[in-house]
C-alpha cells in the first residue's frame, strides 16, 4: 500500500479541520482528492507529507509511519503546493538543480530530465532568469519541473493545473497519467472536476473535514441520488447544504 491512513485527524483549537480520514491508496494509482474551499484537503496533504503533525490517527506512506519516520517519507515523496514556494533570488535552472541535489538525483539524470521538461513547458528562454520575474504560471511550471526531476515514488500535487495555460494543463494531465502507468502514485487536489473525471482512477470527496464519498466514477454514480450524474453534479449533490 502506498498510502494508508486510519482515523487521521487534525484539530486547530476547537476547529476540527480533518476528521477521522481513513484511506487506502495503491501504488500506481492516480487519486483525486476533491472538496470545497476549506474542506481540509491541503491540511490532509500537509499531514501526509509531514509538514504538520496529526492530532490523532495514523498515516503510513510506502511502509513508513509519517510521524515516526519523516525523513524516509520525504525521500519517497514530492510535493507541489497550490501556492508556489520558490527561491525568487535564484534562476529557474538554479532552483531545479538545488532541488535535484537536495534529493540526491544523479547530476546527469537531473540535467537530462530538466532539459526535457523545460522544452515541453516552453521555459527554455527564461530558465536563466530570476524566478522573481516569473509569472504565477511560470512559477508553477518551474516548481512542477523540480518535482518531476526528482521523480519520487509518490507525488502530492495541490491544484497542479491552476494558473496554467490550456496547453500546459493538458501536458500536466498527460504526464501524470504516464507516471502512474509507470508505477508512480499521484495524490492530487483539483477544483477542475472535468480533469478529475477524465484522468483519476479513484476519487474521494471531502466536506467539512469528513469523507463523504470515495471510489471510481462508477462507484460515485452507484446511489439512487447520483445515478447517471456527471462528477460536477455528484460533487454539488454531496457538498451543498
Amino acid at each position: 500500500m502506498m498510502i494508508s491512513t486510519i482515523d487521521l485527524t487534525k484539530a486547530f483549537g476547537q476547529l476540527i479541520a480533518v476528521d477521522k480520514i481513513t484511506l487506502q491508496i495503491e501504488p500506481g494509482e492516480l487519486f483525486g482528492f476533491l472538496g470545497p474551499n476549506g474542506a481540509g484537503k491541503t491540511t490532509t496533504i500537509n499531514m501526509l507529507t509531514g509538514l504538520i503533525r496529526p492530532t490523532s490517527g495514523t498515516a503510513i506512506i510506502d511502509g513508513f509511519d509519517v510521524s515516526l519516520n519523516p525523513r524516509q517519507v520525504k525521500a519517497v515523496t514530492g510535493l507541489m503546493p497550490d501556492t508556489p514556494k520558490v527561491y525568487e533570488t535564484l534562476t529557474g535552472r538554479q532552483f531545479v538543480r538545488f532541488m535535484a541535489n537536495l534529493y540526491e538525483v544523479d547530476p546527469k539524470v537531473a540535467e537530462s530530465r530538466m532539459g526535457h521538461f523545460l522544452e515541453i513547458f516552453d521555459l527554455i528562454d527564461s530558465v536563466d532568469d530570476l524566478i522573481k520575474g516569473y509569472s504565477y504560471g511560470m512559477q508553477k511550471k518551474i516548481l512542477l519541473i523540480a518535482v518531476l526531476v526528482h521523480k519520487p515514488r509518490l507525488f502530492f500535487l495541490d491544484e497542479p493545473t491552476s494558473g496554467l495555460d490550456p496547453k500546459s494543463a493538458r501536458l500536466v494531465k498527460e504526464i501524470l497519467r504516464d507516471l502512474c502507468d509507470e508505477g508512480h502514485t499521484v495524490f492530487m487536489t483539483t477544483h477542475i472536476l472535468e480533469i478529475a473525471e477524465k484522468i483519476c482512477d479513484r476519487m474521494a470527496i471531502i466536506k467539512d473535514g469528513k469523507l463523504v464519498a470515495i471510489g471510481t466514477i462508477d462507484d460515485l454514480r452507484s446511489t439512487e441520488k447520483t445515478s447517471g450524474l456527471s462528477l460536477e453534479d455528484i460533487f454539488l449533490e454531496l457538498t451543498e447544504n
